[in-house]
């Protein structure tokens, strides 16, 4: 029993450090750029230019319809084909921040899309152009609607990240996988770090309680 929770507690800081320097700040880098990218792409679906929604609409079709292994594997594996070669860090970034967009971008246009009409017309008819609309009335509602399921997806995205090691990023689960297999204890060394991750997604879950409780103040009642 005594060799065991050494060996629990000898690895345990090897881990975090792996979710400290890799899984956080991928997490973190690939939901911002996603989260814009999802911005964008509601905002060109929700446009009346007629070629970019067709691109939008492509973009996310292609995404969603796809394993997000898959994509990691083209960006990182593939486009060396190509002629073009990519560190696995930013392939890594570059494959999560495109599935972020593409999924992320209908949660955004459905919450603008739940907006009443009338407050369009109310500020329109004040003259406001769409853009102060969107920024000072719309987006700030839309937020507010959208917290949930973007948080949902932020949490998610911290656990995707473990697909990170199968284009070579030494995150969580790579290192577990190298210390399993330098101590032939594979069970606990994979319950270990799921106990890690488990960890970082509970202290993300009551941050998402303060975050919807911030803004409950653009709720229109």
């Amino acid at each position: 029993m005594d060799k065991y929770i050494n060996l629990f507690i000898d690895s345990l800081w090897p881990l975090f450090k792996a979710g400290l320097l890799f899984a956080v700040p991928l997490t973190l880098i690939s939901f911002a750029l996603g989260l814009a990218l999802a911005l964008l792409t509601a905002l060109v679906r929700l446009s009346n230019i007629k070629p970019l929604v067709w691109m939008a609409r492509f973009y996310v079709w292609v995404i969603r319809g796809t394993p997000l292994l898959v994509q990691l594997f083209i960006i990182f594996y593939g486009l060396p084909s190509l002629g073009i070669t990519i560190g696995a860090f930013p392939a890594a970034i570059i494959g999560f921040s495109l599935s972020v967009g593409a999924y992320n971008s209908e949660v955004i246009r459905a919450a603008i899309q739940s907006i009443p009409q009338g407050q369009w017309e109310a500020a329109d008819s004040l003259g406001m152009t769409r853009a102060q609309i969107l920024r000072r009335i719309i987006l700030p509602q839309a937020a507010r609607v959208s917290v949930p399921p973007l948080s949902n997806s932020f949490i998610s995205l911290v656990k995707d990240t473990s697909l990170a090691a199968t284009i070579t990023v030494t995150e969580m689960f790579q290192r577990a996988q190298q210390i399993a297999a330098s101590t032939y204890e594979h069970m606990l060394i994979y319950c270990e770090v799921a106990l890690v991750y488990l960890f970082f997604s509970t202290i993300l879950s009551a941050a998402q309680v303060r975050v919807e409780k911030y803004f409950e103040r653009y709720v229109v009642r």
